[in-house]
């Protein structure tokens, strides 16, 4: 399953209509967000994993925390310390809040919902992203998994996401996102 079928059935669609509620936003307008902030985050992690070090961290960092919570309790995804954490992931996933400021602008040219409504969910989307690939991570073929099998497992969930132009290679596609956000 990829990734953003995972974060949209979350607690049986639970966690989209609490998405919904918290930011006023109908189902279809929730899922138009999440299938424009999805594929971005994806390709940020994905760079993310690219190498040793960004990998490692990663899964420590699904292994050490809480983050099922994100899609296992919808009333985490209200909490301030949900952006908190959230905004913490971004950080990591794209380096820089203009990054974050360029998705969201990006997503609301795409879907029409309000950018200031796009930056305030994505911290939001971002731990419910952790929470998806750390209940993956989690699973029982995952326990004994090592760190290559937790990447690969990990890379299937987001890979669906990167491969925006289906030629079956999502290189070209990850390099454009990419460049699009950073300017490059």
């Amino acid at each position: 399953m990829n990734i953003l079928d995972a974060i949209l059935g979350a607690q049986g669609g639970g966690a989209s209509r609490q998405l919904g509620q918290q930011f006023g936003l109908n189902e279809s307008q929730v899922s138009s967000a999440l299938s424009a902030l999805v594929p971005a985050l994806a390709a940020g992690f994905q760079r993310n994993m690219s190498s040793p070090q960004g990998l490692d961290g990663l899964l420590s960092a699904l292994g050490g925390g809480q983050h099922q919570r994100y899609v296992d309790d919808t009333g985490a995804l209200a909490r301030h310390d949900t952006v908190t954490e959230g905004n913490g992931i971004l950080g990591h996933v794209f380096g820089s809040k203009d990054v974050s400021r360029q998705v969201a602008a990006r997503a609301a040219a795409q879907t029409g919902i309000g950018e200031s409504v796009l930056k305030n969910m994505l911290p939001v989307v971002a731990a419910m992203m952790m929470g998806t690939m750390s209940k993956q991570m989690a699973g029982p073929q995952s326990a004994q998994a090592g760190a290559r099998s937790g990447g690969d497992a990990l890379l299937g969930m987001l890979a669906p996401m990167l491969d925006s132009n289906r030629d079956g290679s999502m290189v070209d596609d990850v390099i454009g996102m990419i460049g699009r956000f950073t300017g490059r």
